[in-house]
């Protein structure tokens, strides 16, 4: 995710920025690993703390990420680079892609700016389905509803995607950060309010005993 740092972000070099995955998976989502090992001196109380920090710092420079950022989706996603799909500019996925968001069942609640989002995206009902039952949806479902720009086939995906990136580097950079700038602009002060809103919620839900449980559950299923 080195394409939301301030770095980037001011590089006059760089015009467009892409997320995407290596292998078959876009992401796997978190490392859940973390919420078991690890344990910092201040215990659970820091360790929510830290990942409050972190988490908000993230989604935030997304949302304020002043260029072009592209979510390049080429094989499953679950979680967080789910949810955080709906802060980027423009979004490819591979015909095999597939969308989850197991939030509830892990005892935590949406992230990313998804409470927000996927309703005003998809419509309540379709938005529930995804973030409360946690269906998982197919490349045309999320393409229907809004959350995918295009689908391309799997052979064909790099070099569709290529040809956009490269059309976008192309164009005058500063009238496509004025652009873009106008477009989110009222959005993004909303995003960051939800984002901060999320966040603390979810320190909340890390520190329960029913996200502990939930989670110990989970990584004893993995052995």
């Amino acid at each position: 995710r080195v394409a939301i740092t301030a770095g980037v972000a001011e590089d006059p070099s760089i015009k467009v920025a892409v997320l995407t995955g290596t292998g078959k998976w876009y992401s796997s989502g978190n490392d859940l690993s973390n919420f078991t090992k690890n344990m910092p001196p201040g215990g659970p109380q820091e360790m929510a703390s830290t990942a409050q920090k972190v988490l908000n710092d993230f989604c935030d420079a997304m949302t304020k990420f002043p260029k072009p950022l592209i979510a390049a989706v080429n094989g499953p996603a679950i979680g967080i680079p789910v949810t955080t799909l709906g802060l980027c500019d423009l979004v490819y996925c591979t015909d095999n892609a597939t969308f989850k968001t197991p939030f509830v069942s892990l005892g935590q609640s949406p992230e990313g700016c998804s409470s927000f989002i996927f309703p005003r995206t998809f419509g309540f009902a379709k938005a529930n389905e995804m973030l409360l039952t946690e269906r998982q949806i197919t490349a045309q479902e999320a393409c229907d509803g809004g959350l995918v720009t295009r689908i391309f086939s799997e052979d064909r995906f790099r070099d569709e995607v290529d040809k956009v990136v490269k059309h976008m580097a192309s164009l005058p950079p500063q009238s496509m950060r004025i652009s873009k700038g106008l477009i989110r602009h009222e959005l993004n002060e909303k995003l960051l309010e939800v984002n901060a809103r999320e966040c603390e919620v979810l320190r909340e839900r890390w520190l329960s005993d029913e996200c502990m449980t939930a989670i110990m559950n989970f990584m004893n299923r993995k052995k």
